[in-house]
This record gives C-alpha cells, structure tokens and sequence, in this order.
C-alpha cells in the first residue's frame, strides 16, 4: 500500500472528513468548559488541517511543509485552544480515519496494513503539530510575561520634571529589580527632579518590599533626583509601624494629590484656580 491511498482518500473525501473532524473536535472543546470557542473556530482548525495532510502527503511538500506547520500551530495557540484538546482531537482524528478508510477492508490482513500506512504518516504530522504548539505556545508566553513586566512597572511623566511610577499587585525580588531598572532609566530620560512611587495598589508592604522602596529611593537620590513615597493607606502605616520599618529618610504622603502637590512645590510651583 502506498501513502498515495491515504493521500487519494483525503482528496476524494475532503468535504466530509473536514465536516466529520470539525464535529469531532467541537464535541471535545465543549466538554472543556474553560474553552471559548466557536463554530467559525472549529471549522478553520479542520479546514486548515486536512490542507496540511493534504500538502504533507502530496510530492516536495517537506521544503514549507514546517513553515505551515509552525503557521497553524501558532494560529491553535492564539485562539486559546488547550494542548489537551489539541492532542485528543488529532487522536480522534486518526481513529476516525481509520474507521472510514477500513469499510471496504475484506481481510484482517488489510486492516493491519492500513493501521501500519495511516501510523507511518499521521503519526509524524502529529508529533511535528503538537512539538510547533509547545514552541509556539513558549514563546507566546514569554512575550506576555515581557510584556507585562514592562506594564508592571511605568514610569509616568505628569508634570515637567516630575514622574510617578504606579505599582500594583505584589513586589518580588525579579520584579523589585525591574522596578529599579525603570525607575533610572526613566528618571534620567525625563530628566525628573522628583519621582512618585504610588503603591496604592500593592496589597502588601512587608520588610522585603520596604527595603526595595528604600533602596529604590536611595538609588534616584544618587541620580540627582528625590522621591516621594505616596499611597500609603492607614494598614500599611501601621504594618510599617509594627515592623519598625524606618521611612524616615523618605516622604511620604497618603495620597497621589497630595504627593504631586508636594512634588509641585518642590519644584517651585503650584495649581491655582483661574478665576472665572
């Protein structure tokens, strides 16, 4: 038997075979319940990949056949769609192949034969599809953690020469580092004379984060600029109180107004009301 039997049987029965795997593959999504996909979804992952059996099986495929490869997995990738799916769906694929190819199989003979000819070259297409997902989907998450990294962090021009760095959520050691990273770099590239670290939206002040901020204050002194410490609500005054965190080489206040206010008159100015 030849790959060209498969080969014949998927050309002759494209329609079907997609229409039947596009049902396969919306039968096993729905029973993820975190998978958001639609019928238009199905239907492109189907469509495209009974063009990649087709292109793979067919003569000097081998020359793009990767590129394709590595297209469809990153297309699976960014619809969200799990590895899990992903594999049970290319399972289910083979065994329906199987099913529909073996109807007209007379001998156990055949059928063996047939196993051994749709094993040869399904199986090789899968492994490559499930090996681009796993790069793919690595690469997408480094992205998006670089991304964030850069979102965690900003370093915000309000006034001239002065900035404010929102942070929110919690502050490790990688991110303190980042933190620190942005804060120079920014305080330099603004040319700000006062930074404002708003931690309002840090859940948790404990010792380690506290030794970043100072630090961090220390470090845009050094770089000829001062820092407000702003955002810091009645609990984390009295967290900072029960540590014996000392603060006192940094300004604090409460609130962003208040810290810009400040910030203002720091830098010899301040916001008056025009008169109407």
């Amino acid at each position: 038997m030849s790959n060209h039997i498969v080969l014949a049987f998927a050309r002759e029965h494209r329609e079907e075979l997609q229409k039947e795997w596009t049902d396969i593959f919306r039968q096993l999504g729905e029973k993820e319940t975190d998978m958001m996909l639609n019928d238009n979804m199905y239907e492109t992952i189907c469509s495209e990949y009974v063009q990649l059996i087709i292109t793979s099986l067919s003569e000097g495929y081998a020359e793009d056949f990767e590129e394709k490869v590595q297209t469809f997995a990153l297309k699976i990738v960014q619809m969200g769609i799990s590895l899990k799916l992903l594999a049970n769906g290319l399972t289910e694929i083979r065994s329906h192949l199987y099913q529909k190819m073996n109807d007209d199989k007379d001998t156990t003979e055949e059928s063996h034969d047939l196993i051994w000819q749709i094993d040869r070259f399904i199986t090789p297409i899968h492994n490559e599809i499930l090996n681009q997902y796993s790069i793919s989907w690595e690469k997408t998450v480094n992205l998006q953690k670089i991304a964030l990294q850069e979102l965690s962090a900003p370093l915000i021009p309000v006034f001239e020469h002065i900035t404010v760095m929102p942070l929110v959520g919690t502050i490790d050691t990688e991110r303190a580092k980042k933190i620190m990273e942005n804060l120079l770099n920014g305080v330099v590239k603004h040319r700000s004379q006062v930074v404002l670290i708003d931690i309002t939206g840090v859940p948790v002040v404990d010792t380690m984060v506290a030794h970043h901020i100072i630090q961090a204050s220390e470090a845009v002194r050094l770089v000829g600029a001062k820092c407000l410490l702003v955002g810091i609500r009645p609990e984390i005054a009295q967290t900072i109180v029960n540590l014996g965190i000392d603060l006192s080489q940094v300004t604090t206040k409460n609130t962003l107004q208040k810290g810009i206010q400040t910030a203002l008159e720091m830098t010899n100015r301040k916001i008056v009301s025009l008169e109407g």
